[in-house]
């Protein structure tokens, strides 16, 4: 009888506690209420409207604006350069932050795609998603990063917060412009941090509408989530991998390669060590990430970015040390839309002697999305592979319609795990690679691969080749498969 009258009290206080969890969970990281107020910007002119001259005749105006505070009472600024057509306000615009500060001081004279943009009554939009040195703020950054290290709090992180809340305050403030600004489509794109900000920012914000971004984090692997076991099996391949180059050269520095200052990072450079030695356990490293997941990763949020109509496109390269995982990201995530250019990355000087010489993703992406035509991008084939003896049968099949005007394949054995010192530093080989058969009535193209007799494992990725009209202009655009891994081991 006690029992019966426990147990509704029982579930009383489950449902109560569920509720407090509910209330005391954690805020998100960039609050849009806060990003959307115009009034809170404090701009400050630097030049007013004014006409420039050039091959797109444009109107321009230089402004500051404040970000917010990146510490209690300290002020983030950043420059807002904004820039529309001549004679008429710009509908949406093209949003970038790869800018340093002695250029964008300067009147803009657009070229390419971005001069492109403007004669169809697009906008450009430019400030600064850079290290606060540059911009003058050294001492707030170091500070930031201090407190942040200490607290793992990520709204003293520039990474976590100050790039991509820079980017949504630049849309407003653009938006403030009403005399010059319509509302539109809102693309960004850029490379490295300028990559990744306006990959967190286009999850928070509705305003924006497609991102292109270059050797910058896509998806949400073990080691970006802190997972132990992960970050062991990655130290014990670097020290056994480093020992076998310092036998063939005992004079080889190693320290880059043990402890790489951006290898298995969250979402950006490692911060572990130095949270660690403020006082933080692995468990806030974890507790951190599994936080941060869902608020940064696109691979958290494709499905609303989808149901949103977002466009989006990714260029990690091959070997990349931010964008450090692509055999997980083409396992768990094959319907990403990418492109691999063979033996690029941070840092990677040689091409591949095969790699695409024509490419011109960016261009045709932004043209597209702004403009539409009636050409659409390729969409991420399925890989099917068969090994039989020796030999490799790669599959590579697109949806029917779809119209890839070329193949072509690349290959590499027992290549390192993802974030290792062996995958950023050992590229596929200049004969490893070659063009593929098209089998039109199965949209499929194939390639037969002889096997290396000595090898565990096999890493593989097409390119696929459709030429973008817009009017009388062509863009050559690339898609990849999903880079695959095959083991070769017969059981």
């Amino acid at each position: 009888m006690k029992l019966k009258l426990l147990l509704p009290i029982f579930l009383l206080s489950l449902c109560a506690l569920a509720s407090n969890v509910s209330i005391q969970a954690e805020e998100p990281l960039l609050n849009m209420p806060e990003m959307l107020d115009a009034g809170t910007l404090k701009t400050e002119v630097v030049n007013d409207w004014h006409r420039v001259k050039s091959s797109v005749p444009t109107r321009q105006k230089l402004i500051t604006i404040r970000v917010g505070e990146l510490l209690p009472g300290k002020e983030y600024r950043v420059p807002v350069r904004m820039i529309v057509p001549a004679d008429r306000k710009a509908k949406g615009f093209h949003l970038t932050g790869g800018h340093q500060q002695s250029r964008i001081q300067r009147d803009a004279h657009p070229r390419g795609v971005e001069k492109d943009l403007l004669e169809g009554g697009v906008g450009l939009v430019y400030t600064m998603v850079q290290v606060l040195k540059q911009s003058g703020q050294e001492e707030l950054g170091d500070a930031a990063h201090r407190k942040f290290s200490e607290t793992l709090n990520p709204r003293y992180s520039i990474q976590y917060w100050g790039w991509p809340a820079a980017l949504m305050r630049s849309v407003t403030a653009a938006y403030a412009e009403k005399e010059h600004f319509e509302t539109g489509k809102v693309a960004l794109s850029g490379s490295s941090k300028n990559g990744a900000s306006p990959s967190v920012a286009i999850i928070h914000d509705k305003r924006m509408t497609a991102v292109h971004a270059g050797v910058s984090p896509i998806w949400d692997s073990p080691l970006r989530l802190c997972d132990r076991k992960a970050w062991d099996e990655l130290r014990k391949f670097n020290e056994s991998y480093v020992e076998k180059l310092k036998k063939k050269d005992p004079r080889l520095r190693t320290s880059r390669l043990l402890r790489h200052t951006f290898l298995g990072g969250t979402y950006g450079p490692v911060y572990n060590d130095e949270a660690l030695a403020a006082g933080n356990k692995w468990k806030d490293l974890e507790r951190l990430a599994a936080r941060m997941a869902d608020q940064v990763f696109i691979s958290r949020n494709l499905d609303a970015l989808k149901a949103r109509k977002v466009d989006l496109f990714f260029q990690p390269g091959t070997h990349d040390f931010v964008a450090f995982d692509i055999a997980w990201g083409g396992k768990h995530h094959p319907r990403v839309p990418l492109y691999l250019g063979a033996n690029s990355g941070h840092g990677i000087r040689e091409k591949h002697l095969a790699r695409e010489k024509d490419e011109e993703n960016k261009t045709a992406f932004l043209l597209n999305h702004f403009f539409g035509g009636k050409d659409s991008f390729l969409e991420p084939p399925s890989v099917k592979t068969s090994v039989k003896g020796k030999l490799l049968t790669v599959t590579v099949t697109f949806k029917p319609g779809s119209r890839a005007e070329s193949g072509r394949i690349w290959w590499m054995y027992d290549r390192g795990p993802d974030g290792s010192a062996a995958y950023i530093t050992e590229t596929f080989p200049d004969d490893q690679w070659k063009d593929m058969n098209f089998d039109s009535e199965k949209n499929a193209w194939t390639a037969r691969i002889d096997l290396s007799a000595n090898a565990s494992r096999i890493d593989l990725f097409s390119n696929h080749r459709k030429t973008i009209r817009h009017g009388p202009e062509k863009s050559s655009s690339y898609l990849s498969s999903p880079y695959t891994r095959v083991s070769l081991k017969t059981e």
